[in-house]
């Protein structure tokens, strides 16, 4: 089966540091709100603050970091923003072990990773692009993705069950060393990389800034999906702080069922991620983005009636799974045409500006869902997010995206 063959080694390296780094992540999954509940007491606008004001920050940190990303070498931007996630991640447990941890320092922490996180994505976005055949995108978005949800299924009940034993920071470390080991297997992929060529306009220019968002919003199809994905995404994760409330605090879940809740529909990741690319042959994009889009939205409604017990555990795995699955089945095929319709000396830019964006939205709607919240109560705020996702599917395409050939470049890889 053709999915199934090899990708070359440098592609095997470049998998294996975002394999560690996401089962890194994935033991510290929620693991700043969850330290900001458990061990400074933070309320439900602290903690919505937490996972908006953060990716907020980091957005504005990495804006002018796009251009800069764009016309270098990409493995050595990979490197170093792992090795800043490290050394920012490692910051916590050391202040916690000194009794210095404070919600500010969460702040700074939250802030400095998502900015580096966007500068990583992008840069192994744009590395990917010139390391595998075209045709091959579908499938190694697939195995990423894939593997994202894999190590989200691992991670958080063993995070959860490692929090009970060892203390609130211990995953932090975890995912700190994961940072660490991410950036020795990027470090390993060997073979020369060249220098991005000059486009013949300043890479430093004001202008450059927005480059990527002038691609997004010019392409009809890229404009649709990517601002579909701006309130889908930024709806999802306004749930996340509304949840650790909910079920931490006013139901009473203790930890590990916190993590086994998000953890088991986690499963559906893989399913929907090995599927992908038969949907693609079968049905095509245009169904994938149509149908598979809106079926991410209608479940999130269901997380406003979880209930104490085993059934508001049920629920919330339920609800996870459905929305697990067509989330997997979506985003490799989304990554996949967005890399398609992307000039290579513009893909850095666009994915950054992608990213800022989504983190931007983000932040937007889980302040305001944390205030929403504060007034009157998590459960309603639940009910509204719900309500609000089920309006997103109007902005999918409703007509069929017209393929945008990408302008021919000269051989040669990064």
């Amino acid at each position: 089966m053709r999915g199934r063959r090899a990708l070359g080694r440098p592609f095997g390296w470049l998998w294996a540091a975002y394999a560690v780094s996401a089962y890194g992540s994935g033991l510290g999954f929620g693991a700043l709100p969850l330290i900001a509940v458990l061990a400074l007491h933070a309320g439900p606008a602290e903690v919505s603050a937490l996972s908006a004001v953060g990716p907020a920050v980091g957005a504005l940190i990495a804006l002018p970091l796009a251009p800069w990303v764009e016309f270098r070498r990409k493995r050595p931007v990979m490197v170093a923003m792992d090795l800043t996630r490290f050394a920012v991640m490692a910051t916590v447990p050391a202040a916690y072990a000194l009794g210095w941890l404070s919600f500010v320092h969460l702040l700074v922490v939250s802030a400095v990773s998502a900015a580096a996180k966007i500068a990583f994505n992008a840069s192994s976005g744009a590395y990917l692009k010139a390391l595998v055949r075209p045709d091959d995108l579908l499938v190694a978005n697939a195995r990423f993705e894939s593997t994202n949800w894999s190590s989200i299924a691992v991670g958080p009940p063993l995070g959860g069950a490692a929090i009970g034993l060892f203390g609130p920071v211990v995953t932090v470390v975890a995912d700190a060393l994961s940072y660490l080991c991410s950036a020795l297997c990027v470090t390993a992929i060997r073979g020369r990389e060249d220098a991005p060529r000059p486009t013949g306009t300043p890479t430093t220019r004001a202008g450059a800034l927005l480059d990527g968002w002038r691609h997004l919003l010019g392409h009809p199809g890229l404009r649709a999906l990517y601002l579909n994905q701006l309130l889908v995404g930024g709806l999802i994760m306004a749930t996340e702080p509304l949840l650790a409330v909910l079920l931490l605090r006013q139901l009473g879940f203790p930890p590990w069922q916190y993590g086994l809740a998000f953890a088991a529909p986690c499963v559906g990741g893989l399913i929907g991620s090995r599927l992908a690319r038969r949907v693609v042959a079968r049905h095509g994009q245009q169904w994938v983005f149509r149908t598979v889009g809106t079926l991410r939205a209608v479940w999130l409604i269901g997380l406003a009636f979880v209930r104490p017990g085993v059934v508001g555990l049920l629920t919330v795995i339920a609800v996870e799974l459905a929305i697990i699955v067509n989330m997997s089945l979506y985003t490799p095929v989304l990554a996949t045409y967005r890399l398609e319709h992307t000039p290579r000396h513009l893909v850095a830019r666009t994915l950054s500006a992608w990213s800022i964006g989504q983190q931007t939205a983000i932040a937007v709607l889980t302040a305001l869902a944390g205030l929403l919240a504060d007034v009157t109560g998590p459960r309603t705020a639940l009910t509204v997010v719900g309500l609000l996702i089920l309006t997103t599917p109007l902005l999918l395409p409703r007509r069929d995206l017209t393929p945008s050939p990408e302008p021919a470049l000269a051989p040669g890889r990064p």
